[in-house]
């Protein structure tokens, strides 16, 4: 026998397919939901990352600012130091100097002179004192002149102060330049 379906088939057909197309757009709806969330989660970790790796990199900008500022005061510290130990290291070199200075003014001076007052100011000594004559002063100036440790004698001012003691006096001032001495090694051409 024959059967005859007398069901709404097409309707049932349209049900099927609006269920299926429901169901299709439901699971790539939520699909893309899944692919937004995922890329938003992925996006957020990576911003997460970076913000830590940026934090991270203050941190060590600061430590490395802090390190800087130490070294350049221990830089400053050094340069100070240094100085200090040149400033010495030039003292030390010229105290034998002035020992032997003042052994040298008192082999200079000949008899007859007798020196007042002795002013260093850098190279360049200012001798006050009082001679019996001029001729003494002149002799002072040429044996000044032979020095190892002095040169260039200029006489600034002589003048008469009288007689004391039945002795004529006269009082001048002298500007010395101070020179470091010639070594023996030096003298002599290698």
């Amino acid at each position: 026998m024959i059967r005859i379906n007398l069901l709404p088939w097409r309707e049932y057909r349209r049900k099927e397919q609006q269920r299926q197309f429901i169901s299709i757009t439901a699971g790539a709806a939520i699909l893309m939901a899944m692919i937004v969330l995922y890329i938003h989660l992925h996006i957020g970790g990576k911003i997460f990352t970076q913000e830590e790796r940026n934090t991270y990199l203050q941190q060590q900008i600061v430590e490395v600012d802090k390190s800087i500022t130490e070294i350049d005061a221990l830089e400053t510290k050094k340069k100070q130091l240094l100085a200090r130990m040149d400033i010495i290291q030039q003292l030390q070199t010229r105290r034998p100097g002035i020992v032997h200075l003042f052994a040298d003014i008192a082999q200079q001076v000949p008899s007859g002179i007798y020196l007042t007052e002795i002013t260093q100011k850098e190279d360049t000594l200012l001798v006050k004192g009082v001679a019996q004559s001029n001729a003494r002063v002149s002799a002072l100036m040429r044996s000044i002149e032979a020095s190892q440790w002095l040169t260039d004698p200029k006489l600034e001012i002589i003048q008469s102060e009288g007689a004391k003691n039945n002795v004529r006096q006269n009082q001048f001032i002298l500007h010395v330049r101070l020179k470091a001495p010639v070594k023996e090694e030096e003298k002599q051409p290698s």
